[in-house]
């Protein structure tokens, strides 16, 4: 029973959404801009660094009351439960965090929530952890990989301090802790589902700390995004020019106008020089003519 209870202690918290009521406060929807995810990430992205460092300080702490609620709601009845207490108060925080309620389930991805998690469930963890999340992060800028592997490690090193004893927990505990925790990680996962699209085809955002790199990096979003317009746009001239290829008169001009242009022509190019000659002389011998009356009919 105590699993359920810390359940919604975990979701309770986690539905307190950071990054949502920091965009309030700054007069935006944070699900409305960049990704679309309510998380640390995307608000520092969107915010700044300010914004992301409240999100991120405030989703790891939601975590921490959780599991420190629910550990001191059960310690008593429960003291040998400690560390499934901890996994499923954590669990229900990021469940919180992902699918809160009054938001219609649209939430965050719980990498932050997960961090928090780590921080408080077991102190051996941590350096390892820390290691594989920046590690990968400065050496690719992708949070999103940073944040796969570091659910990844989190269950590996669960599994390997289980197995060698520091969590004095029995058989059938351990496993369950090991099965809550695969959970999660795998929900981890899903969440980034489109991520791991985006990193297959080369098109996932990097995050720099630097407000300089960052920028950077959106100019070179914008760069590479202008071939890709030109391309579209040298594809449309190019159907442009095909249309102007094509016969004019077609659909315009009807068969009848054509014969009687094409006759015109004809009779234009059959010319003779001396009949020109002689037409010009008529010409200028009827002008004399009528010059001539004009005159005498004024005397």
């Amino acid at each position: 029973m105590f699993r359920l209870w810390c359940i919604l202690i975990g979701y309770v918290c986690g539905v307190i959404s950071t990054s949502y009521i920091v965009g309030k406060v700054r007069g935006i929807d944070i699900r409305e801009h960049g990704s679309g995810n309510a998380g640390t990430t995307n608000t520092l992205r969107v915010l700044g660094r300010r914004a992301g460092g409240i999100v991120l300080a405030g989703d790891v702490l939601k975590c921490f009351v959780a599991m420190l609620i629910s550990w001191l709601v059960f310690k008593n009845q429960y003291p040998e439960y400690k560390y499934l207490i901890r996994i499923y108060a954590a669990a229900g925080t990021i469940l919180g965090h992902d699918y809160p309620f009054f938001l219609k389930f649209r939430g965050g991805k719980g990498v932050a929530c997960f961090a928090g998690m780590i921080a408080f469930f077991y102190p051996g963890i941590i350096p390892a952890e820390i290691a594989i999340f920046f590690g990968i992060f400065f050496l690719t800028h992708y949070v999103s990989l940073g944040s796969i592997f570091l659910g990844l490690g989190f269950l590996a090193q669960v599994i390997i301090f289980g197995q060698f004893g520091f969590f004095s927990l029995s058989p059938e505990q351990l496993t369950e802790l090991y099965l809550v925790t695969a959970f999660l990680v795998l929900l981890s996962v899903f969440q980034h589902r489109k991520n791991i699209v985006n990193l297959i085809t080369g098109v996932e955002k990097k995050t720099y700390l630097s407000k300089k790199r960052q920028k950077a990096e959106i100019e070179e979003e914008a760069e590479n995004d202008n071939p890709d317009h030109d391309e579209g746009d040298s594809e449309e001239d190019e159907d442009d020019d095909e249309d102007l290829e094509e016969p004019v008169t077609s659909g315009i001009v009807s068969e009848s106008d054509e014969d009687e242009g094409e006759e015109f022509v004809a009779e234009t190019m059959r010319f003779d020089p001396e009949e020109i000659q002689n037409e010009l002389n008529k010409e200028l011998e009827k002008n004399e003519n009528r010059k001539r009356k004009e005159s005498e009919e004024n005397s």
